[in-house]
Order: structure tokens, then sequence, then C-alpha cells
């Protein structure tokens, strides 16, 4: 499958563009500069240059043209204020999933986060970014194409562990990257969780089986 990755230069998404490539997928990797290039073809994505906050919807549009299936794993970062938050995480989410939609991308997954669900109200940045979460996947389930929302826990480096505990709601707890990325990859491989909204940590499940089990 031709499989698009918005935010291609991301921790997560670079293993996943390594992941979907060992497992036969083409990999297009959206990135807002042309230093990010040599990085995503290492990882043997094919780079495309699109700024997600700035860029056009016919640019959206010519950038996930004939794409199967889109992944929106961009994020602003936790150096980046509200603002950010706001322009990237959630606009940047949704201007993504309504171009998926007109492009006749057959499917959406989205890396969200724990807490989205019910995110605190204050004006704290962390909070800022919950509610952007939650606004992006309000969108997700509105637009009109089959999608997968993914909330992990909190994110940790290291080597997948192969196993996680996943379902619509599971007790806080981290995960490593690794183990996101192998998440995704079975999503996008088994064609499993459409219209899912799941949360994921470490566990003892192995990814197949839990996914398996969507």
């Amino acid at each position: 499958m031709q499989v698009t990755i918005a935010g291609a230069h991301g921790q997560i998404a670079r293993q996943l563009t390594i992941f979907l490539r060992s497992t036969g997928h083409h990999v297009r990797g959206l990135v807002r500069s042309e230093d990010q290039f040599a990085d995503i073809e290492s990882d043997g994505g094919e780079p495309v240059l699109l700024d997600l906050e700035n860029s056009t919807p016919e640019e959206f549009d010519e950038a996930l043209d004939g794409s199967d299936v889109v992944v929106f794993a961009a994020g602003a970062g936790p150096n980046s204020g509200p603002e950010r938050k706001n322009t990237l995480d959630r606009d940047g989410a949704i201007k993504t999933v309504e171009s998926a939609a007109r492009v006749g991308a057959d499917r959406f997954v989205i890396v969200s986060s724990m807490g989205a669900d019910d995110p605190p109200q204050d004006g704290e940045t962390f909070s800022v970014y919950l509610r952007a979460k939650a606004a992006a996947d309000e969108a997700v389930r509105s637009a009109d194409i089959p999608a997968v929302i993914v909330r992990p826990g909190k994110l940790t480096d290291g080597s997948a562990t192969g196993a996680v505990e996943l379902g619509e709601s599971v007790e806080r707890g981290e995960i490593t990257r690794a183990d996101v990325a192998a998440v995704l990859t079975e999503i996008i491989d088994s064609g499993n969780g459409d219209g899912r909204t799941i949360e994921i940590v470490g566990g003892s499940t192995p990814i197949e089986d839990a996914v398996g089990a969507l």
C-alpha cells in the first residue's frame, strides 16, 4: 500500500517508516524542511515537502494524492507553546484528515494521547495540548473516511517489547515509541480498528494479538 505519514521526521514516525518498509509498503513522508529529506530517505521513505500549519488545501491534496492510508503523527513537541498546540496538533490534523477524505484515501490513522477524552480546562500548556488532541480526534471521527484513533500513554525511548495493553480504556502507564510504531504498523497491515478509539500502554499481550482482537 501507499502510506503517507504527516510529521514523518518525528521519532514514532521514523520508526513507523522503517517498520512499514520492512513489510513491503511504500511510504511517503511529509516534512516541513528539505533539511529533513536525507533522514526520511535513510529510513526508506520518499520525502515530500509540506508545511502542515501553512499549506493550502490544494497543496495538501497534492501531497496526499494516491494514498491508501494516511497517518497523522505530527506534533509541536514538548518545548512548544500553547499556540502551536492549536496550529499543528489540532489544525494540522484537521487539515490532514479533510484532505485524506477529499483525495479518496481508504483509511486514516492518528496518534493522539491518553487524557484527550476528558482534557483539563485550565491554561497550562499540557492542558491546551490535550484539548487540541481532543478537537483533532473529534474532527477525525466526523470526517468521511474510516479512521483509527490511537492514544498512547507516556512515551519513552527504548526498543520495542512487542507486547502492550490495548483497549478503549486502560490504566495510565508508559509505552516505548517503538511499540507505538509497531502497533500502528499492525493496524495498517491488519486493517483492524476502523471506527475505534484505543488507548495503549506497555503490557503483556503480543501486539499482533492485541490488534487482532479489535
